[in-house]
């Protein structure tokens, strides 16, 4: 509210950055593109749908430049090390044991970082302004977090005995899958990027800088 004030009495272009968790679970056969209901399982979901409402009001009631893009998890350089791909790589690294939430079957829909900021590059400088755009990756980059963490394993030749299952945490939604085609009609593909070819130069990335990391 803070920001979308300022922007709004100092005549601000303001971009807010969601999630597809809005959606609550979504599969390949869910059509979930950007008008697709809203459905937050959890807290954290919910606040970002919310986040994404009022912003979208604000265009509406005061004609303040706003602008919402949704994606979905991403991966790449220096991303922080709660997340499971930074995590899954250091633990393989140090040879300790991998937290696996459940059963680890979670899916998700993969997009590489950098793909992702160049979307968002794009609709800064050229989307229409109070519209909603997905960001979404290739169909073939939706993969379960098991099979993300054995692929990461092997690319560091490290044992699946590393893999500890643990419980599940509260609300985990098991799949997510997005559809962009809002923003494809406007720009095209936000991502050709198979996620095995990026996911290998990620892994390189890390192992490289783990010592200062």
């Amino acid at each position: 509210m803070n920001l979308l004030n300022i922007a709004k009495d100092n005549n601000i272009r303001i971009h807010v950055i969601g999630t597809d968790e809005v959606y609550g679970m979504t599969w390949p056969n869910s059509d979930a593109h950007e008008n697709y209901p809203l459905c937050p399982s959890s807290p954290y979901s919910s606040s970002k749908a919310s986040a994404d409402l009022i912003a979208l009001s604000y265009f509406k009631t005061f004609g303040t430049k706003v602008t919402v893009s949704r994606c979905t998890n991403n991966f790449g350089p220096w991303q922080h090390y709660e997340k499971l791909i930074p995590t899954v790589i250091s633990c393989a690294l140090e040879t300790k044991h991998i937290p696996v939430y459940g059963d680890g079957l979670q899916k998700r829909h993969w997009i590489h970082v950098d793909e992702h900021n160049e979307a968002v590059i794009k609709i800064i400088e050229d989307g229409d302004l109070g519209q909603i755009y997905n960001i979404a990756p290739l169909p073939e980059n939706y993969i379960s977090n098991i099979d993300i963490i054995k692929f990461i394993l092997d690319e560091l030749r490290k044992p699946y005995n590393l893999i500890e299952h643990v419980t599940d945490r509260l609300g985990h939604d098991t799949s997510y899958f997005l559809k962009d085609f809002k923003f494809q009609s406007k720009f095209g593909n936000a991502s050709k990027s198979l996620w095995k070819d990026r996911m290998k130069d990620t892994v390189k990335w890390y192992a490289a800088h783990h010592a200062t990391a």
